[in-house]
């Protein structure tokens, strides 16, 4: 994405040249991954044609100008539908674009399309009843992760430079880890999420972000750039501006898994590798282990799962025969628990701020965590329960490296590490404290960098 825009302002590629290529390579791998709702290629081209005779003219162009970006279908495009995965929403067309969405195309960028998710995001793999199942590009038989499958799926596969995913229990990290890519989940009020279904409002927004998702580290700090800024329709928006945080000499706490959940071996040898590497390049790299976080996936689950399932009951009763399993796996499993009530709630948020406040003390001389992502690399699809070492783990124990940070609203970044023995990629997770995404996207930058290029999913004959 860097790349593709300096070669654009230096006029080494024309934007028109750039969008036919990814049309091109939408059109060879699309058939077999399903990364896509819909496709634009007559408006992406009348658009790049635009960008071109912007640039012959002398107008000064903006940070994304020319370059193919791709949009998770949970944001709005003005004149096209955010089906969300989901039959009750095939009569949607939005007025308004996503404030993601308006910020990339302000900075020069050319959408392609929208790209797939499981209905209303409600689940870790990519499927629905409207435009059925992504596949990874790695291997088809896998999952690219959700809830932003599609996306990581088109990204991984070349079809598109970069985008917009939005993360409520590890919906950006997953989906890079299980493709190869890169995803940041930002503190929430850094990138606007006005615009986005379901809504990203009170309480759904202590969890749930809008974040940039690309091939690169590097790539993602030119999104957050193009991206962040206050915004009055997002209610969790906050006036904070674009800084430099330089990271030289940080202290990272290495964290390999959530106390006695096991990952992946080959998942652990990647932290592994990564820990060196950042001490190697003059980081101070020392164990960690929090205090008094083991319930955290437990809370996140209350507000990601209990608290939202009537909403979903509700919301499809009567025509419960329209709604995909995607969009109900989760639903089914939080009304077998007591539906919460206000005094649960209130409850819930008092013991999710006290762990939170009790992590940021513990984090105050370990700005960053380096932990694994997920406990497994991307799984066969439909499966539940895996064998990790001598242990099994399910779903939920599988997700737990990344959830606790929704819940505590802190950023957190995956990079691509590592290759599982199956030739599945592994990806890495930085952590960082609140509103400190400049020195995570820092650091990976300079771990990446050091780690040197991490190839793509040639095995499955997809080059770029």
């Amino acid at each position: 994405m860097c790349l593709m825009a300096s070669m654009v302002r230096e006029k080494k590629i024309s934007p028109v040249e750039l969008v036919d290529e990814h049309l091109k390579q939408i059109e060879r791998q699309n058939p077999s991954l399903n990364a896509f709702v819909e496709i634009f290629a007559d408006e992406a081209r009348a658009g790049a044609r635009a960008a071109e005779q912007s640039l012959m003219r002398g107008e000064t162009p903006g940070l994304l100008h020319g370059v193919p970006v791709t949009v998770k279908d949970s944001f709005d495009i003005a004149g096209h539908a955010t089906l969300c995965g989901s039959r009750f929403r095939r009569d949607h067309r939005a007025a308004h674009d996503a404030s993601a969405v308006a910020r990339m195309k302000d900075a020069g960028a050319i959408v392609l399309g929208k790209t797939n998710c499981p209905e209303f995001l409600s689940n870790y793999e990519t499927d629905n009843a409207i435009t059925g199942r992504t596949n990874n590009p790695w291997n088809l038989d896998r999952t690219p992760g959700g809830s932003s499958g599609g996306e990581s799926a088109a990204i991984s596969s070349f079809c598109s430079a970069g985008g917009i995913g939005s993360d409520g229990g590890g919906s950006v990290r997953i989906p890079a880890h299980f493709c190869g890519i890169a995803a940041l989940k930002p503190t929430p009020g850094r990138v606007s999420a006005a615009g986005h279904f379901p809504q990203i409002a009170h309480p759904g927004g202590l969890l749930g972000v809008a974040g940039p998702m690309a091939r690169t580290a590097r790539d993602l700090r030119l999104l957050f750039a193009v991206l962040t800024g206050y915004d009055t329709e997002d209610p969790f928006s906050v006036p904070f501006p674009l800084r430099s945080l330089p990271a030289k000499k940080v202290q990272i706490g290495v964290w390999p898994q959530f106390y006695d959940v096991p990952v992946d071996p080959e998942i652990g040898v990647a932290v592994d590798h990564a820990a060196a590497k950042l001490a190697s390049i003059g980081m101070r790299v020392e164990p960690f282990q929090p205090r008094g976080m083991e319930r955290a996936p437990n809370v996140w689950w209350f507000f990601f799962g209990q608290l939202s399932a009537p909403l979903m009951r509700d919301l499809i009763r009567g025509r419960e025969d329209e709604a995909h399993w995607t969009g109900t796996e989760f639903m089914h499993r939080a009304l077998e628990l007591p539906e919460p009530s206000g005094v649960d709630v209130v409850t819930q948020l008092g013991i999710r701020d006290r762990m939170r406040a009790s992590l940021l003390h513990q984090m105050e001389e370990t700005p960053v965590l380096l932990m694994p992502p997920c406990g497994v690399t991307a799984f066969p699809h439909r499966s539940r329960r895996w064998k990790v070492g001598d242990q099994e783990i399910g779903l939920f124990q599988a997700m737990m490296p990344a959830t606790p940070f929704n819940l505590f609203g802190m950023p957190a970044i995956v990079i691509p590490y590592g290759m599982s023995s199956e030739g599945l990629p592994i990806g890495i997770q930085l952590v960082g404290r609140p509103f400190e995404e400049e020195l995570l996207l820092d650091l990976a930058v300079q771990l990446e960098e050091a780690r040197g290029p991490f190839p793509g999913p040639t095995a499955m004959g997809i080059a770029p």
